[in-house]
């Protein structure tokens, strides 16, 4: 099962992904769809199928985010979280060959796209970094066995 935790910037990113699909994407496509289909045989009409099918996938996916949003609970920065590692946090890991990751903790929704060194709440990554401090060890459970990294720095984006 999912956790359905979302950062602030998350949520705003799938809901103007929502808007662009509904608003802007969708009207245009159809359009197309629309000019297509009165031209006539639609059987080998290019056009007609490729937009006929990127319509499905753009309402496919209206449907997936109109479905999920409610349901999403939106994790606010709270001064409370200082100091230690929690949801929403970037977290700048080390290992002992000296390899540095910068790592941001967030929902499961958050992790594809263009959003780089974000990782999910439920990999094993971040529930082996929750609640760990600056300078403490971290051991992960990986198929390759566990690796060891150790915490250089936490911060978190407050907003206001």
């Amino acid at each position: 099962m999912k956790t359905m935790l979302i950062t602030f910037e998350g949520y705003n990113k799938l809901k103007q992904e929502h808007d662009y699909l509904w608003k802007e994407q969708r009207p245009e496509v159809t359009k197309i769809v629309t000019w297509a289909a009165s031209l006539g045989d639609r059987s080998e009409n290019a056009d007609y199928t490729f937009n006929k099918r990127l319509l499905r996938q753009i309402d496919r996916r209206v449907r997936y985010l109109r479905k999920i949003m409610p349901d999403l609970k939106i994790v606010y920065y709270s001064p409370e979280q200082e100091g230690k590692v929690f949801f929403g946090a970037w977290v700048e890991i080390e290992n002992d060959d000296g390899d540095i990751k910068n790592l941001r903790i967030v929902g499961p929704e958050e992790i594809y796209g263009d959003s780089k060194n974000y990782i999910s709440v439920d990999s094993p990554m971040a529930r082996a970094l929750i609640k760990k401090e600056v300078d403490d060890e971290v051991i992960v459970k990986t198929p390759e066995g566990e690796k060891t990294w150790y915490i250089n720095k936490i911060t978190y984006v407050k907003h206001s």
